[in-house]
């Protein structure tokens, strides 16, 4: 049976909950994992881990390819980032690749730096609802 969108969003949160050590009622679909939640680098890989287990069933596996999820290896490549900005390619790639992550204000002002505090809750769940619908 599919999971409801209440369902991903409180599996999600009870993920964040766990891995970065927040509050319940700080996790709500706007806040960002960085700025808001206080995440590091270290607990990307974290919730990765946590979100593969929570969703996974015997039948089908839940499991997030390298890049997927979050796109640190897209903003190493010399093409995408340029003088510390994405690049129009480099946009155009996390359109493609994080399509669960709105990069509208992004567009604006594509300084490398600010791109963590566009991975929200809501983008969590909407890549989980994405993913599972597959």
């Amino acid at each position: 049976m599919a999971k409801s969108r209440a369902d991903i969003e409180a599996d999600v949160r009870d993920v964040l909950v766990d891995a970065l050590g927040v509050d319940e009622d700080d996790v709500v679909a706007t806040a960002t994992l960085k700025g808001d939640l206080g995440a590091e680098s270290i607990d990307y890989l974290d919730i990765v881990f946590r979100l593969e287990k929570k969703f996974s069933t015997p039948e089908k596996p839940f499991k997030i390819a390298q890049g997927e999820l979050f796109p640190e290896n897209l903003m190493t490549d010399p093409s995408l980032v340029e003088s510390g900005k994405v690049t129009a390619k480099g946009i155009a790639l996390l359109k493609e690749k994080v399509p669960h992550v709105d990069v509208s204000e992004f567009e604006k002002d594509p300084q490398i730096t600010k791109l963590p505090n566009h991975f929200t809750v809501k983008s969590l769940c909407d890549f989980v609802q994405r993913k599972l619908g597959a």
